[in-house]
C-alpha cells in the first residue's frame, strides 16, 4: 500500500470531520503506514481501535489498549507497528467485536467505490470474517485513504463477489463520498477466495477454524484447488484409489463411543504396538459441552485421524496415537488454533513425547 508524505497529514485527519467516524464507538483500521493518522485519531477521540494481525498469522484482530492515562506522545506510539506489538490483546471469532467504522488502504479506487489492494485478497477476507463473526453489518461504512493520484477509472468487470468496496474515500485535497451500492462480501465464498488453499488454511489457523465451523453449519466450503481437483478425483482410477483408501483406513479409530473415558482403537498390528514408533499428542482446554463425535469430525477435516483416540472428556483433554513422530507433528500443526465449543484448544505432543529419539 503506498505511503505518500505530501498530503498524508491532511487526508488522514480529514477523517474527522465525517459523521461517520464521529458516532463511531469501535473502529478498525488497516496496519499500513498510510493509515496511522486515522489510528492516532481514533485513539484521540477514546474509540475501541481493532488492527487486523499482519496476515493474520495470529488470529483475525489487535485490541489496542494504551496504558492509564497515556500522553499524546504514548498515544503515537500506539498508532505505529511497533505499538500495536506493544499496546495490544488479540480478539479471535469469538470476540465481541462490533465495528462500527471499516478503514483499509488501498493500491487504487474509483469514485464509483471499486478498489483494488494489493492483489493478495487479506483486506476482503478480514472483512468477510467479521461478517461471519458478527461484527459488521449491512450498512458499516468503509472509507479508505488515498493520494488524488491514486483515485483511477476502475473498469466494474475487474471486480468479484468477494472484493470490498468502499463509501468514503480520503485524500489531501478532497473528500468523496461514494454512494457505492454493489453489496460488499456477505462472508467468506470459499471457492472464489483468491488466497484460500490447503496450504493457506496451515498459515492461518483462525480461518480454519472458521471454515470447520461453517463446514458444521452446512455451509459450502469447497476450496478453489479443491474445485481444480473435481475432474481427475472422479476418473474411474481416482475412484478405485479411493473405495481402496476407505477399505483400508481404521474404521474403529474413529467409530461411534459414549462419552466419557475410554480408548478407540483400530487392530494395530503387534510389530507397531510394541516398536515405540508410536507417538502421542495432547489435546487440552476441550470445553465440556463438546462431545467426541465433534472432535473426530474437526480431525477428519483436518487430515488428522489418529490410529487410536483416548477420550478424557471429564478432564477435558483427549490423547492422539499416530504411527510416527513426523505424523504427529504433521498433526499438531495442522490442528494448531483450532476452536471448538468457543474454546481455542492446546494441541502439542504428549510430555513423554517431545524428546523421544533425541540424543
Amino acid at each position: 500500500i503506498p505511503f505518500f508524505t505530501q498530503g498524508s497529514h491532511q487526508a488522514c485527519c480529514s477523517i474527522k470531520e465525517l459523521g461517520v467516524f464521529n458516532r463511531a464507538h469501535e473502529v478498525k483500521v488497516d496496519p499500513d503506514k498510510p493509515l496511522e493518522g486515522v489510528r492516532l485519531a481514533a485513539l484521540q477521540a477514546r474509540k475501541t481501535l481493532l488492527v487486523p494481525t499482519p496476515r493474520l498469522r495470529t488470529g483475525l484482530f489487535n485490541k489496542i489498549v494504551p496504558p492509564s492515562g497515556a500522553t499524546k506522545e504514548i498515544l503515537r506510539i500506539c498508532a505505529t507497528s511497533q505499538g500495536i506489538k506493544e499496546y495490544s490483546v488479540p480478539v479471535g471469532l469469538d470476540g465481541k467485536a462490533r465495528v462500527d467504522l471499516v478503514v483499509v488502504g488501498s493500491v487504487a479506487v474509483s469514485e464509483k467505490g471499486w478498489r483494488i489492494g494489493k492483489g493478495e485478497g487479506y483486506a476482503d477476507m478480514e472483512y468477510a470474517m467479521m461478517v461471519s463473526m458478527g461484527a459488521v453489518q449491512e450498512d458499516t461504512p468503509v472509507v479508505t485513504i488515498v493520494h488524488d493520484c491514486q483515485v483511477v477509472d476502475i473498469a466494474e468487470e475487474l471486480l468479484d463477489d468477494h472484493d470490498l468496496t468502499v463509501d468514503y474515500i480520503l485524500t489531501p485535497t478532497r473528500t468523496i463520498k461514494t454512494n457505492c451500492k454493489r453489496p460488499k462480501p456477505q462472508g467468506i465464498i470459499w471457492h472464489k477466495a483468491r488466497p484460500l488453499s490447503y496450504e493457506m488454511l496451515g498459515k492461518i489457523p483462525i480461518l480454519k477454524s472458521l471454515r470447520h465451523r461453517e463446514k458444521q453449519t452446512g455451509k459450502d466450503v469447497t476450496l478453489l484447488d479443491e474445485h481444480s481437483d473435481l475432474a481427475s478425483a472422479n476418473t474411474p482410477a481416482a475412484l478405485n484409489e479411493k473405495a481402496m483408501a476407505e477399505n483400508t483406513r481404521p474404521q474403529a479409530a474413529m467409530g461411534s463411543a459414549q462419552i466419557g473415558h475410554y480408548v478407540e482403537s483400530d487392530s494395530l498390528s503387534p510389530r507397531l504396538e510394541g516398536s515405540g514408533m508410536i507417538t502421542t499428542v495432547y489435546v487440552g482446554n476441550i470445553p465440556p459441552s463438546v462431545r467426541v463425535s465433534e472432535l473426530k469430525c474437526a480431525l477428519r477435516e483436518f487430515h488428522a485421524t489418529p490410529l487410536r483416540l483416548n477420550w478424557q472428556g471429564a478432564q477435558h483433554r483427549a490423547f492422539l496415537d499416530y504411527k510416527d513422530k513426523a505424523t504427529a507433528e504433521s498433526a499438531v500443526s495442522s490442528l494448531k488454533g483450532l476452536s471448538l465449543g468457543g474454546n481455542t484448544l492446546r494441541v502439542e505432543l504428549a510430555k513423554n513425547q517431545r524428546n523421544k529419539g533425541q540424543v
